[in-house]
């Protein structure tokens, strides 16, 4: 006897709409796994894909997934399957496997770990004063220093630069400071941004301020002030290998995540783990994979957007409770 999988699709609105350089979105939509084991251990996987292209890929190797598969597989087959799925396909299945290995959450596993302190998303244009004044207004407590990532390359530059100018005022000293790009500046553009801000001591880093193919590039900004990597690690798997600057994870999207599990576990530094906006089940992945790094030789506050998601069941930490509400969604 097998191991055998459900598959469930689900779909949501993020509670506003996220504006940046590569275009504007509000939907999300994916699938939900179950994987249960002969002995009745089960695993969770969440694919939740990010590009319309990506959405088909994925969409054509679920439905292979569910016909080739049914009712139930062997270990070996899901594993073979894994190395030839796209990412986030790869990251559903190798998630779930975890699960049914006991690789985290159970006995002979780690326990899941609650979800650091974030960074605060800020959105694009003329809406950042105001949510920048709401969370100032918060007064966070002095031992966790406000962090705050801005969407830039979004709008009209001359607005930018009028918003920059405003947010330097406005920022405590204290605080940290991340602009992300979404790679939508040339190199004249970021370097005049990086004349500006170089010697801040609030910017934590500029992030994927380049095209994703421009490696010389960001190599020539990383000499004057932190930059992470986002896209560019997407398309190029292989620079993880030796980028020396941060490194921005998007678990839910890059594929089986037990190989990042084990960086993190060993103390691999320079890594931020952000979310691409899952539910309950792929966001328990990230605020471990969060806290695994906050406990590391490099902390930083992870991506985790909150508020940018509705609540709700399917966002529950518990993955039966986001099982039951996916149920009849299409």
């Amino acid at each position: 006897m097998g191991l055998r999988l459900q598959i469930r699709p689900y779909s949501f609105a993020l509670t506003r709409s996220l504006r940046t350089a590569a275009g504007e979105w509000q939907q999300r939509r994916g699938w939900l796994l179950r994987l249960e084991s002969p002995s009745g251990r089960c695993g969770w996987g969440e694919v939740s894909p990010l590009e319309s292209v990506e959405q088909r890929r994925c969409a054509r190797a679920m439905t292979e997934l569910a016909g080739r598969f049914s009712p139930s597989l062997t270990e070996a087959e899901l594993e073979q399957h894994l190395m030839v799925s796209p990412g986030a396909v790869a990251f559903g299945l190798g998630a779930a496997l975890a699960e049914v290995q006991e690789l985290v959450g159970g006995a002979a596993g780690e326990s899941w770990l609650p979800a650091p302190s974030s960074a605060q998303l800020l959105p694009a244009g003329g809406g950042m004063p105001a949510a920048l004044e709401g969370l100032l207004a918060e007064s966070p407590a002095p031992d966790h220093p406000l962090t705050v990532k801005w969407k830039v390359a979004a709008t009209a530059d001359a607005e930018e630069w009028r918003l920059l100018d405003w947010l330097r005022d406005a920022l405590p000293r204290q605080s940290r400071l991340r602009l992300d790009a979404n790679g939508g500046w040339c190199r004249q553009t970021a370097q005049r941004w990086v004349e500006c801000l170089q010697g801040d001591p609030r910017l934590e880093w500029l992030e994927q301020p380049l095209m994703v193919d421009d490696l010389e590039g960001h190599r020539s900004l990383l000499a004057r002030v932190p930059v992470a990597l986002d896209e560019g690690l997407s398309k190029h798997p292989a620079w993880r290998e030796h980028w020396p600057g941060w490194q921005v994870r998007r678990p839910i999207l890059e594929g089986d995540p037990r190989p990042l599990l084990r960086q993190l576990q060993q103390g691999v530094p320079r890594l931020m783990l952000s979310t691409a906006f899952e539910t309950g089940i792929g966001a328990r992945w990230l605020a471990h994979l969060a806290a695994l790094q906050v406990q590391g030789p490099t902390p930083t506050a992870p991506g985790l957007a909150p508020g940018w998601s509705p609540q709700g069941p399917l966002f529950s930490s518990d993955p039966e409770q986001v099982w039951a509400a996916s149920e009849g969604m299409a």
